[in-house]
């Protein structure tokens, strides 16, 4: 029986407290708490849980994540495994509990609502009804994971609805996602069971569904960031907030996890209890999660920190365990073998021509997607484009470049759409992460720049690339063509080499390959292409390009 004790300044959540103290721990749990009139230059406090994230995202498997997460006192994950999911079905939710579970780390995956997203796209899987009744039969499926199809909601689409009454059935909540909804659609959204949402990026949205009784997760990832419009939510909400990453790449989750957002929001002024609510104490409460929250009886789920202003992290503990200290990671290395599901052909320059409907004419009017920086919504623009040989082209001048999605899972010609706001002067870049049925993706100056990065990254069942005049820079993503199963360090790594590269060419966006990632997400607005041609978001329909 493992046993030990540890003292520092106790940080009590629950009664807004700081005390000094003695915690016992023994065979994974605290079981007593001694105060004591010691001064101490550490302080004790529960772990941080991350409220919403795709695992998938991070480009790591869950046991590399969780190596990577421990380091900045993250213990728990409330995880949709809808991106796997989309491409393999119920075996890859399987995947990541599997995968999940070879390590000390409070994993908590849901049960995906939306496989595929819409019918609007080609997706390597379905998840219906009756797999969904039977993932949330399971405890180690703790909720029904975001339901992006809010108007299959306001609509009372019976597949939808079905899917809540399971979860509502099970006693176990159902995030949100409904980004711009207001008002009376909004309270109608809540109402049938909804009880989160991540995809606020106003205030005045927030506000707007927190009056409902729904909970906000303030968001900050590597493309979609709302910290600075949300955080101050948390002086007159914060038993009602939390704090996610949704899609985090390697890179960022090196530098720093939740910790980041308690530092901002304490430099803020931020009282500190609301922040360690939001960061600590509310998902626990919410999803009624395992995690230790530093009382007698707990799990001793806690971390050690050097003080209450800078929150460097000096040790986290799981289960008594200690798995991280000082910025380096004691979790080993778990061994996983990649499961898949990639069929695409390579392509030719020939599959990548658009023409131009009167093929006389010097020039010719297109509607093209606007990618904006630090968020998932897009503008839909129009604008003109000079015609040759027929053949509409794009400009870089201009920064009107050619947008490709392929198919994954069966031979179909390539969607081509116009977009606008990646910047690149030269090359191309493409990837597999192609938000939510995860075909390949890519943009570039060029039609042969184009099919080296797309025919790289289906040599490689999966990945991403990097094309430029000269050379092709490949990081594969075996595992369902979204996760290596390598070394977490080890990506993070390679990810940073492409990122540059991909900046190198030209782009000015903080995280190109998470911002092309989400052009073929068709439930955010305003305008996405998906594998089977131009999306209207407002609508819900396709839409011509020209």
């Amino acid at each position: 029986m493992k046993t030990f004790q540890l003292s520092g300044n106790l940080v009590d959540i629950f009664q807004q407290e700081i005390y000094p103290a003695t915690i016992y721990v023994e065979n994974g749990y605290i079981r007593n708490i001694e105060r004591n009139n010691n001064s101490y230059s550490q302080y004790l406090l529960p772990g941080f849980t991350d409220a919403h994230v795709h695992i998938e995202s991070s480009m790591l498997i869950p046991s590399e994540f969780a190596r990577m997460a421990v380091v900045h006192g993250t213990i728990a994950t409330v995880s949709d495994p809808h991106e796997i999911a989309n491409v393999m079905g119920v075996k890859g939710v399987e995947y990541m509990l599997e995968n999940g579970r070879q390590v000390p780390f409070r994993f908590n995956f849901g049960a995906p609502s939306c496989v595929p997203a819409t019918i609007f796209e080609t997706a390597g899987a379905t998840v219906d009804v009756a797999d969904i009744e039977a993932l949330l039969q399971r405890e180690d499926i703790r909720y029904l994971t975001e339901m992006m199809n809010f108007p299959g909601v306001l609509h009372k689409d019976p597949e939808v609805l079905a899917k809540i009454a399971a979860a509502q059935k099970a006693g176990k909540p159902v995030d949100g996602h409904a980004p711009g909804l207001r008002g009376e659609a909004a309270r109608e959204y809540i109402e049938a069971g909804i009880s989160t949402d991540h995809e606020c990026f106003t205030i005045e949205e927030a506000k707007d569904k927190l009056q409902y009784g729904m909970h906000i997760l303030i968001r900050e990832g590597s493309a979609a960031k709302n910290f600075e419009a949300l955080y101050p939510l948390l002086y007159d909400h914060a038993a009602s907030i939390m704090f996610c990453s949704d899609d985090k790449h390697p890179d960022s989750l090196e530098e720093g996890h939740i910790n980041l957002l308690v530092k901002r929001a304490l430099a803020y002024g931020v009282p500190l209890f609301n922040v360690l609510c939001a960061a600590c104490i509310n998902p626990v409460l919410h999803y009624k999660l395992d995690n230790g929250l530093l009382r007698v009886n707990d799990p001793a789920d806690f971390i050690v920190i050097n003080d209450l202003q800078n929150f460097d992290i000096l040790a986290t503990y799981i289960a008594g365990e200690k798995v991280a200290e000082n910025g380096h990671t004691l979790i080993a290395s778990t061994p996983s073998v990649p499961v898949n599901n990639f069929t695409a052909d390579k392509i030719n320059p020939d599959n990548l021509r658009i023409p131009a409907p009167d093929s006389n004419a010097g020039t010719i009017t297109v509607k093209a997607i606007e990618a904006l920086d630090g968020q998932l919504i897009t503008n839909a623009i129009t604008t003109a484009l000079p015609v040759a040989n027929g053949l509409i082209q794009n400009s870089t001048e201009k920064d009107i470049l050619k947008l490709v999605v392929v198919n994954r899972y069966r031979k179909a010609p390539p969607a081509l759409a116009f977009i606008h706001g990646f910047g690149l002067q030269q090359g191309a870049i493409a990837s597999s992460v192609a938000h939510d049925s995860h075909n390949i993706i890519a943009v570039g100056t060029s039609d042969e720049s184009l099919v080296a990065a797309i025919n790289a990254v289906i040599a490689e069942q999966g990945g991403i690339s990097v094309a430029n005049e000269n050379n092709v820079y490949t990081l594969p993503l075996p595992v369902a063509g979204l996760m290596s199963n390598l070394d977490g360090y080890t990506i993070a790594t390679q990810y940073s080499t492409l990122d540059k590269a991909a900046k190198k060419l030209g782009s000015p966006l903080a995280a190109p390959f998470m911002t092309l990632s989400f052009m073929a997400l068709l439930v955010i607005p305003h305008l996405k292409l998906s594998d089977l041609g131009l999306f209207d978001g407002d609508k819900f329909e396709f839409t011509a390009g020209c």
